[in-house]
């Protein structure tokens, strides 16, 4: 048996601002858009965005009536994901040119003690994607 490639699906507020941030600052060109779902691919990696827009839960009149819609707007920001990169330092370059990277950056892509180079951006969302590369074999 043998599992394949992985897709994320990260929750978002608005799907067209979204599509826009990945579109525009990250480079994925938009292989689907139907206003509350988007297939977004650059080279190999493909990324899902689903919307996250309900506020329903803002209204609620009971404690006893949980929140369980699954798209609740306050999910979008909450993910993360990691893409593995040949070139990170470059990738590096380019999404700092965009503004995309995290709050925390300290400047260059960092070495890990876990065998990878790599940094962290965020999307319009402050969802979590981090960019690596592998420098040593996992093993």
């Amino acid at each position: 048996m043998h599992l394949g490639p992985t897709i994320p699906a990260l929750p978002v507020n608005d799907m067209t601002a979204a599509v826009a941030c990945y579109r525009d600052r990250f480079g994925f060109s938009v292989g689907h858009h139907d206003g509350g779902f988007a297939v977004l691919m650059r080279d190999d990696a493909e990324i899902h965005l689903w919307e996250s827009s309900d506020t329903s839960w803002q209204q609620r009149d009971s404690l006893k009536r949980p929140v369980r819609s699954g798209a609740e707007s306050f999910i979008a920001g909450t993910a993360s994901c990691r893409i593995e990169v040949d070139e990170v330092d470059a990738l590096y370059d380019e999404l700092a040119a965009a503004g995309v990277l995290h709050y925390a950056d300290r400047g260059v892509p960092m070495d890990t003690d876990f065998g990878t180079r790599e940094f962290a951006t965020t999307d319009v969302d402050g969802n979590l994607l981090s960019f690596f590369r592998r420098v040593r074999p996992r093993g």
